[in-house]
């Protein structure tokens, strides 16, 4: 028997590969989820469904963009029909330009703003409405950054945007509360994905820094590390844990 059987999975940002979207929503798919995918990145959302499928498991795909309130609710209805209801939902979408503040163009810091916070914002509201239709409550997971703990070159408006990931989930934590909706928040240290490798410019996870004195396990994270950890907080197994964050870093921030 799966963890998760029974439950309903949506997990947005699931086209990139290597990604933790992806890898999450396979993750969650193993142990018995039923999937919605999400991306605006359609082929790549459906490729990640059809895996999902091939695996003996079940998904559905659709192009979202994460920082329409149209797409939320289009979203939203087609979970509904699909699966008839919402358990789980992973903000996962973003993304990063690491910029110096220098050199920052409002145009880049309102991008970031609104891609990785606004549309948090905007899938813990559809979320919460859609859970509520549900017995039993749900579980929300925003994906942050270790850069929304601490301070880090480039990060000006990316870490402005995971810092205020990190305390709207706790403000959704206790205002959830009352219809049993969990709402944690996973703060990332240095994983390879596509992402990783666009904003570092970087071709090859052999080239990062992760010598000791930056990241004490010397080594970086898979995608599937912090797969894992939204399994936990998605799972039934954390049912008394809300307003809590989830740091995955091989010691970083310590």
């Amino acid at each position: 028997m799966g963890r998760l059987d029974g439950k309903v999975a949506l997990v947005t940002g699931a086209a990139s590969n290597p990604g933790l979207g992806r890898a999450t929503a396979q993750r969650l798919a193993e142990e018995g989820a039923k999937l919605a995918v999400s991306d605006v990145d359609v082929v790549g959302a459906q490729t990640c469904a059809e895996e999902i499928q091939a695996a003996g498991g079940e998904a559905i795909a659709f192009r979202q963009d994460v920082t329409s309130e149209d797409g939320w609710v289009e979203a939203m209805e087609a979970i509904s029909t699909a699966y008839g209801g919402l358990d789980i939902c992973v903000n996962n979408a973003g993304i990063a330009v690491l910029v110096p503040i220098e050199n920052m163009t409002l145009e880049e810091w309102n991008r970031q703003i609104e891609v990785n916070l606004t549309s948090v914002f905007l899938g813990c509201r559809a979320a919460i409405a859609e859970m509520k239709k549900r017995e039993g409550g749900g579980s929300i997971i925003n994906l942050s950054s270790v850069a929304g703990i601490v301070g880090l070159q480039t990060c000006v408006a990316y870490g402005a945007a995971k810092g205020g990931v990190r305390i709207m989930s706790k403000s959704i934590a206790v205002e959830a509360a009352k219809y049993n909706i969990r709402c944690n928040s996973v703060h990332p240290g240095v994983i390879w994905t596509n992402m990783q490798a666009q904003a570092t410019g970087l071709n090859d996870p052999s080239a990062l820094d992760v010598s000791p004195s930056r990241i004490p396990l010397g080594r970086p994270g898979e995608p599937l590390d912090i797969a894992n950890c939204i399994l936990y907080l998605a799972s039934d197994e954390s049912n008394y844990v809300t307003g809590a964050e989830f740091v995955v870093d091989a010691g970083m921030t310590t």
